[in-house]
């Protein structure tokens, strides 16, 4: 048998991915919020959901509040829908609104959520019909931040997109507060 030449600091740290689903039962999400960004990180402002994850990821958030990098989602997000009663989507649009521009909904159809920006838009919007189907849904709700191009092979985001990341973040905690509230 080897011994493990890990740390004790090596096992301290936090994990940077899930790549299990045994998160999904390590706790009971009843009065849990999942805050969960969508899009490609690898296509400039369309990620920029992916962006607010990480940039929430280093704060310390309230113990009712979970996060999760959706990437480009589509049905593997599945069991999310199942697990929590209550979760907030933040997700990139092209509206036509200023760049930048914050906005939010209560979708209550996959065609109330942003036009396509990529092809995680149509495994998103598929996903979204099969929670509609099933028993119980959770209550959806979905911040977007308006951009105005997509870039392939970039993570970087314009300045007024990643502006607007703390404030989208300042909004969806105040949200998190007043549903936790309602899941009491």
């Amino acid at each position: 048998m080897t011994q493990s030449t890990k740390t004790k600091s090596d096992l301290d740290k936090k994990p940077i991915a899930i790549s299990s689903d045994a998160f999904y039962f390590e706790k009971d999400k009843s009065r849990s919020i999942l805050v969960l960004g969508v899009g490609n990180y690898l296509m400039g402002d369309e990620g920029v959901g992916v962006h607010l994850i990480q940039e929430m990821d280093k704060m310390q958030l309230p113990p009712h509040v979970d996060i999760l990098d959706g990437g480009t989602g589509g049905f593997l997000l599945l069991n999310c829908f199942e697990s929590y009663k209550k979760i907030i989507f933040v997700d990139a649009t092209m509206d036509g609104k200023e760049e930048g521009t914050i906005s939010s909904i209560r979708p209550k159809f996959a065609s109330d959520f942003p036009s396509a920006l990529s092809v995680h838009d149509v495994g998103l919007k598929d996903m979204i019909e099969a929670v509609y189907l099933m028993e119980s849904t959770p209550d959806l709700y979905l911040y977007t931040i308006s951009i105005e191009q997509v870039i392939p092979m970039t993570t970087q985001l314009a300045p007024a997109v990643k502006e607007a990341i703390p404030e989208t973040i300042e909004q969806i905690l105040s949200l998190s507060e007043t549903l936790h509230e309602q899941l009491k």
